[in-house]
């Protein structure tokens, strides 16, 4: 914890990776209390940074929006009381994509938040409304941490700081106690530094809720722990299951060399561990059908009373919430036909032949398991910084167990998920007094 509280009180006025959390004092106390001996609290003096969208009793929950200005839950999420319960330290409430759109930012469009990896340079995204969880993970002031995806908002920010982020099968972890942003697409999920991490943080507030409908009736959850521990064949890591990986016909984008060849280097590395890899084509109908699951009316919907009080609350997100009031119910209901027949031909077109497939985001839309993890750097276009590469697999329904086993074994013959970022050259103070400068062609809704 001195450790945690040393980079925050250096180094998180640069980051600004978390929007409120306790004292030092209070912090120092709470590790102090930890007492590891009891298996009921398996993740004891674990320092968690929590998505400032979880409900935390009797501390703010914002969602870093003037609409949640003020409010200070009078219950937990379940998520953040299990997570409590196996013995987590909660470091703070983290910053995140205003109600969970795009990467942190002001009411005014003005970019908060730094990617760890490029901490001196804000034109270079912490990528998604998770990236306060990812920069305070990635940024070593947080052991692990938890975010929402509705679209990528899970691994886009673990892909671009490095980290490996699990984004469940919908209905495999409670919503309850989360500000929404719809009803049928929002993901609870961890993000943090390799596979067995986020396998622990996963098994330890998934599982049915009375209090949300949408996680009765699944199968138990499995032994998540199990399945991210690096299985081994005459003393070599081997995955644990015989697994064909799919990757689609664009995948090595051969237009890209840097891009081809790393991408090449993972396909053979997951071939070295036991993984069959296949190129698998895109299904008839993939464009369209990927394209039509939009959150449009959704979200409109869960912010009805707000958006009739007052628009400006809204502040540069008004335009998307204004056009799903603009949606009709038939056009609504088109986008639901489309998203399910997208989820038939997934499970019939890709999942027929291989177990776990190298996607994007498109799978947010139809509720199916995604893990990010790293492969290697590269050279980003605008800004010339050598920053992460990362790459996600899907798997179908209830898949988690073989998307860490995969990754794990992966894990296991790399390095990639040990590096750790620079730290920043200017100071918390210098950036509060002023030396540190956005660059004048910087655009705040830049989303790299």
């Amino acid at each position: 914890m001195e450790s945690y509280l040393d980079r925050l009180d250096r180094y998180d006025g640069v980051y600004q990776a978390y929007l409120w959390r306790p004292s030092n004092a209070e912090l120092l106390a709470s590790a102090r209390r930890v007492r590891i001996t009891s298996k009921s609290t398996p993740l004891a003096g674990i320092v968690t940074a929590e998505k400032d969208n979880f409900y935390t009793k009797d501390i703010p929950t914002t969602g870093m929006s003037p609409v949640y200005a003020g409010f200070v839950p009078e219950y937990d999420s379940t998520v953040h009381a299990r997570l409590q319960a196996a013995g987590t330290i909660m470091m703070g409430k983290a910053a995140m994509g205003p109600l969970a759109s795009g990467r942190a930012r002001l009411p005014d469009g003005t970019a908060t938040t730094v990617n760890a990896w490029t901490p001196d340079d804000i034109r270079y995204s912490p990528s998604g409304s998770s990236g306060g969880t990812a920069t305070a993970v990635a940024g070593r002031l947080a052991t692990a941490g938890t975010g929402t995806q509705t679209g990528g908002s899970i691994t886009s920010p673990s892909t671009a700081q490095n980290l490996t982020g699990l984004k469940p099968t919908f209905g495999r972890a409670s919503l309850y106690g989360i500000i929404p942003l719809t009803f049928t697409r929002d993901h609870p999920g961890p993000l943090a530094r390799d596979a067995m991490d986020a396998a622990i943080m996963l098994q330890s507030f998934a599982g049915p809720d009375r209090n949300d409908p949408r996680t009765l009736g699944m199968p138990p959850v499995p032994n998540l722990v199990k399945a991210a521990t690096v299985h081994r064949y005459k003393g070599r890591p081997k995955v644990r299951w015989a697994t064909t990986v799919g990757y689609p016909p664009d995948f090595l984008d051969e237009s890209n060399a840097e891009t081809s060849a790393l991408r090449h280097q993972l396909l053979q590395t997951l071939t070295s561990v036991g993984c069959r890899v296949s190129e698998v084509p895109y299904p008839d109908g993939w464009d369209l059908l990927s394209g039509l699951s939009s959150t449009a009316g959704e979200a409109t919907n869960m912010f009805l009373p707000q958006l009739r009080r007052d628009v400006s609350l809204f502040a540069d997100r008004l335009p998307g919430f204004l056009n799903g009031m603009f949606r009709s119910s038939d056009n609504y209901m088109k986008m639901l036909q489309a998203r399910y027949q997208f989820l038939h031909l997934v499970l019939t077109g890709i999942f027929d032949r291989c177990d776990v497939f190298l996607t994007g985001t498109v799978f947010d839309g139809i509720g199916l398991p995604l893990i990010a993890f790293p492969y290697g750097t590269g050279v980003d276009g605008t800004t010339g910084l050598t920053v992460p590469r990362g790459t996600t697999l899907g798997a179908p329904p209830f898949g988690e167990e073989r998307l860490l086993a995969v990754v794990a074994a992966y894990q296991a013959v790399t390095e990639h998920h040990l590096r750790r970022p620079p730290d920043p050259t200017v100071t918390a103070g210098a950036r509060r007094a002023g030396a540190y400068k956005v660059p004048a062609d910087y655009d705040a809704t830049d989303e790299t």
